[in-house]
């Protein structure tokens, strides 16, 4: 979500959306119909200006919002199903696809930087570290038996892998989530559970802390932390939003979203009381916290 008032959405119709939120009257500011196939992943751009999307069709797209003008287009020869830029220079982005390939690309030149290879199953999820070192994968290992794979930290720069037993359980992890200032990453687990590991060598789990009142069940269930870092927001396969204290993994508050799977929550940029959040079935919905620290929204779409 960014702008303050703008909120960009991926569809399984080809299309990307620009919702302006506090608007009663035209909700949905802008279609994009450039992909050629399902849309998989959007992000704005650091400045806000442009957002970058990826899909079915094997393309990354990145389009001026204000022009309506799609700005440059990265072919690759899989299904690319995450987007990220880079923290430390916002010219650059991560792509990750369902041949396992993750590869750096410079939006100026259209070209790629730096390839990371390895023998992994389709890519879920990729994060930086905050000084943009260091990048974090998260891979689909079910096929296999290497399940030191499902979370890898690589070296950005010299492209090796800087450890690949981070996470030892038999369980995909479809989202991983870096905190805002503090040297630790979580990553939702299937196993109906958060997990929580330093972002400093050897990479370790914390065997003592996680987050687990909410369920996974197969969905591909994101979560995200709060501006400030102490809350960490997930969706649920029960159609709930489930607010934790990020230091004690304290259960803070549960939310009815949805009837279906709530896959998707995210804090506004700016203001800290305000989240959004879309269903398994395609909903967006935004919420506003009140001052008895309840959570109200009406649904955008």
């Amino acid at each position: 979500m960014s702008p303050g008032h703008l909120l960009a959405s991926a569809g399984m119709d080809n299309t990307v959306s620009i919702w302006n939120v506090w608007s009663s009257i035209q909700k949905r500011a802008r279609i994009f119909n450039f992909h050629h196939a399902a849309v998989k992943d959007v992000k704005w751009s650091q400045q806000g200006l442009s957002v970058l999307s990826c899909g079915y069709d094997c393309t990354s797209r990145l389009v001026d919002v204000e022009k309506g003008m799609e700005v440059r287009v990265f072919k690759e020869d899989q299904i690319v199903q995450v987007v990220k830029f880079s923290p430390d220079n916002h010219n650059l982005f991560l792509s990750g696809g369902s041949k396992g390939l993750l590869k750096l690309w410079d939006t100026r030149t259209g070209t790629v930087v730096h390839e990371y290879v390895r023998n992994l199953g389709p890519i879920l999820d990729v994060e930086f570290t905050l000084d943009g070192k260091n990048l974090i994968t998260s891979s689909d290992v079910s096929r296999t038996n290497l399940s030191e794979n499902s979370i890898i930290v690589w070296d950005v720069s010299r492209q090796v892998p800087l450890s690949n037993q981070v996470y030892a359980e038999a369980y995909t992890c479809p989202c991983i989530r870096r905190h805002p200032f503090e040297p630790y990453f979580i990553a939702q687990s299937n196993g109906n559970y958060i997990a929580i590991f330093s972002t400093k060598p050897p990479f370790r789990l914390d065997k003592y802390k996680r987050y687990e009142s909410h369920g996974v069940s197969g969905f591909p269930i994101k979560c995200n932390f709060s501006l400030d870092g102490n809350t960490v927001a997930t969706g649920s396969s029960d159609g709930c939003i489930y607010f934790y204290n990020s230091k004690t993994c304290k259960l803070l508050k549960k939310v009815k979203a949805y009837e279906q799977a709530c896959v998707d929550v995210v804090f506004h940029p700016t203001l800290p009381d305000v989240v959004s959040s879309c269903s398994w079935k395609g909903e967006i919905s935004v919420f506003e916290r009140d001052t008895c620290h309840n959570w109200n929204g009406p649904t955008v779409n």
